[in-house]
C-alpha cells in the first residue's frame, strides 16, 4: 500500500515511520527543507523514545521518503498544524486547505483521504469542499447529491490521541475513533487503520469524531481548572494546596488533579476553544475553565514579584520551562511564558534551569538578565527558586540546599521544606 502523509509534525512523523516499518510505502510531506533534508539523510534526532531510532531504520529500509510535494497513493493523510486563532475565535484551518488544494489532483477514483488533525466539528465537510473545487469531476462515496459522478472518493476523520513521551507506543495501542462524511468512508478507513493498530476501532460520523476529540480534552482542561483554582484559593487562605487535596481524595468518589503552573501544550490548551467557537452560547464552563487556566501563569509572576519586592538584580532560578515534565516541547508552555515575562523585569537576573534543552529558544536566548545553567550552578547563586515543570531531576534535589532561600513551587515536589504552594 501506498501513502502519501502530509504534515511531518509531532504527530505526522511518527505515523509516518510506524505505517513504514509495517510495510507500507510511505511519501511523507512537509513545507521545512532542513527537516526533509534530515530525515532523508537519516539524520534526524529527536528526544521522543525510538522516534530518531525508527526514521533511521524506515528510511534505510526504502519504505520512507519525504519531499515537498505530494504525489500519488491509495491512501492521503493529513496531519498539519491547526493552531487557535489569536482571537480565540476558532482555528486557523489554512495548512488544511492548501493540503486538500495540493493532494487534489493527484487523487484517483477509489482513494481514501483522513484528516488525523484536531479541528472544529464541520471540517470534514469543508475538506470536501475544498477538494471538489479543484476536482469537480470527483464525488465522494455515496455523493447522493449527485449520482451521475462515477469516481468516488472516500473521506474520513481519526483524531490522533497521543502523549508526548509515549508516541510510538500509542499509534500502535491506543483506542481509536474513526468518523467517515458518509458510512462507506468510515468502513474503509477502519480497514486501514485495523492493519497496523492493536487497540479498539469505533466507527461514528464525521462530525461525532471531530467533536469527541475536543471534548476529551475540554474534559481534561475542566478537570485541570478545577484544581487550579483551589490551589489559589489556598494560598488566599493559607492552606497547603497538596495537603488539603491529599485529604480530599480520600472519599472514594473524588479524584481532585494536581494543580500547576498554568496549561499548555498544543491539545488541551488549545481544543476547548474550538467548542467554544462552535458554540459560544452553550460552552459557559468550558470557557470560564480556559480562562482560570489560562490566568494561573499570571498569578504564579504575581506571586513572584511580590516576593522578590524591589530588590535589584534579584537572582532567580527558574526550573523547568517545557509544557510538561521530561519533554523538549515548549509548545504553548505556561512555564516559558513566566520566564518571558520575567526577563522583562531589568532588575532580575533569571537562571533558567532546563534538563531536556541544550540552548534557550529565542527570545530568550537574546536577552542580556537571562542564562540556561545546571541545577547545582542555580541552586548556589539564587535567592529565589521557583519550580515551575517537575522534571524527574528535581525530586532527586537534597532539600537542605533549600535551607535560607524563598521558595515558590507550583508541582509539590518539595512538600517537606516551607514553601509558598501555587
Amino acid at each position: 500500500m501506498k501513502v502519501c502523509l502530509l504534515g511531518l509534525g509531532y504527530v505526522g512523523l511518527p505515523t509516518a515511520v510506524v505505517l513504514a516499518n509495517n510495510g507500507m510505502y510511505v511519501h511523507g510531506v512537509d513545507t521545512n527543507p532542513l527537516l526533509i533534508e534530515k530525515i532523508n539523510a537519516g539524520e534526524f534526532t529527536s528526544t521522543e523514545p525510538d522516534l530518531d531510532l525508527s526514521v533511521l531504520s524506515a528510511v534505510k529500509s526504502g519504505n520512507l521518503e519525504v519531499s515537498q510535494s505530494p504525489v500519488s497513493a491509495e491512501v492521503f493523510i493529513v496531519a498539519v498544524p491547526t493552531p487557535v486563532l489569536p482571537d480565540k475565535s476558532g482555528a486557523d484551518l489554512s495548512s488544511v486547505e492548501v493540503a486538500c488544494k495540493s493532494l487534489a489532483g493527484h487523487l484517483k477514483s477509489g482513494n481514501l483521504i483522513i484528516l488525523e488533525s484536531t479541528v472544529p466539528v464541520g471540517t470534514i465537510d469543508l475538506m470536501a469542499e475544498w477538494i471538489s473545487d479543484v476536482r469537480p469531476d470527483l464525488g465522494f462515496s455515496n455523493a447522493s447529491e449527485n449520482p451521475l459522478k462515477s469516481d468516488r472518493i472516500y473521506l474520513a476523520h481519526c483524531p490522533e490521541r497521543v502523549f508526548p513521551g509515549r508516541i510510538m507506543y500509542e499509534l500502535l495501542e491506543n483506542d481509536r475513533t474513526v468518523g467517515g462524511i458518509d458510512v462507506q468512508s468510515a468502513q474503509r478507513a477502519s480497514e486501514f487503520y485495523s492493519s497496523f493498530v492493536n487497540g479498539k476501532i469505533t466507527l461514528t460520523n464525521a462530525r461525532t469524531a471531530e467533536l469527541s476529540k475536543l471534548v476529551e480534552n475540554a474534559y481534561r482542561d475542566v478537570n485541570i481548572a478545577f484544581a487550579n483554582e483551589i490551589s489559589i484559593i489556598c494560598d488566599d487562605l493559607n492552606v497547603d494546596v497538596w495537603d488539603l487535596i491529599d485529604l480530599v481524595n480520600q472519599h472514594p468518589r473524588v479524584q481532585v488533579l494536581s494543580p500547576g503552573a498554568g496549561v499548555g501544550g498544543h491539545c488541551v490548551a488549545v481544543d476547548p476553544w474550538f467548542i467554544v467557537a462552535s458554540a459560544p452560547d452553550r460552552s459557559k464552563l468550558v470557557r470560564t475553565s480556559r480562562e482560570v487556566n489560562d490566568s494561573k501563569p499570571n498569578y504564579v509572576i504575581q506571586s513572584i514579584r511580590s516576593i522578590a519586592g524591589n530588590s535589584e538584580k534579584l537572582v532567580i532560578a527558574c526550573l523547568g520551562i517545557t509544557f510538561k515534565p521530561d519533554v523538549e516541547d515548549l509548545r504553548g508552555s505556561p512555564a516559558l511564558y513566566i520566564v518571558e515575562t520575567l526577563a522583562e523585569e531589568a532588575n532580575y537576573e533569571i537562571l533558567v534551569v532546563e534538563p531536556n534543552l541544550t540552548e534557550l529558544p529565542e527570545p530568550l536566548s537574546q536577552l542580556s538578565n537571562i542564562r540556561l545553567v545546571g541545577l547545582p550552578q542555580a541552586l548556589e547563586q539564587a535567592k529565589l527558586l521557583v519550580l515551575l515543570v517537575n522534571h524527574q531531576l528535581f525530586y532527586s534535589i537534597d532539600q537542605k540546599q533549600l535551607v535560607g532561600k524563598s521558595i515558590i513551587d507550583t508541582c509539590g515536589v518539595w512538600r517537606d521544606t516551607p514553601t509558598r504552594c501555587l
